[in-house]
């Protein structure tokens, strides 16, 4: 994936479920991050636009605008395309659906493994 890191523990949690939105923010204020939620890819963009910087968790499947779409706005302006994102889906991705991701995020990951170490220590390595 990419090779992007980010100075400061900010972290944006764009998911629909409230319940994995509540436990991605205990998980990350335990480990000292300042931690910005949106319920859908509209609410990132809002918050973009507010000026967020930081890492986004970025769910592919929600109402208004999904995550692909998220994903290709923040990769299109110059002032959010190094943002560094994590895809967390529980949805099964088609060869074409992973060829759209590739080269634009720094790791997917399935929604079974947001609770362990493993995806824990993949948002840290985006921090210097």
């Amino acid at each position: 994936m990419n090779e992007v890191r980010y100075y400061q523990k900010n972290i944006m949690v764009v998911d629909d479920d409230p319940d994995i939105v509540m436990s991605l923010q205990e998980l990350f204020e335990r480990e000292g991050f300042q931690v910005t939620t949106a319920d859908n890819g509209r609410t990132c963009l809002v918050e973009l636009e507010k000026g967020f910087q930081g890492i986004i968790i970025l769910d592919l499947m929600m109402p208004e605008i999904d995550g692909f779409a998220v994903l290709e706005t923040l990769r299109s302006n110059s002032e959010t395309a190094s943002i560094p994102v994590i895809v967390a889906t529980a949805k099964e991705l088609t060869t074409d659906e992973k060829n759209r991701l590739s080269g634009h995020i720094q790791a997917l990951m399935q929604k079974g493994d947001f609770l362990n170490d493993e995806f824990l220590e993949e948002v840290k390595s985006l921090i210097k």
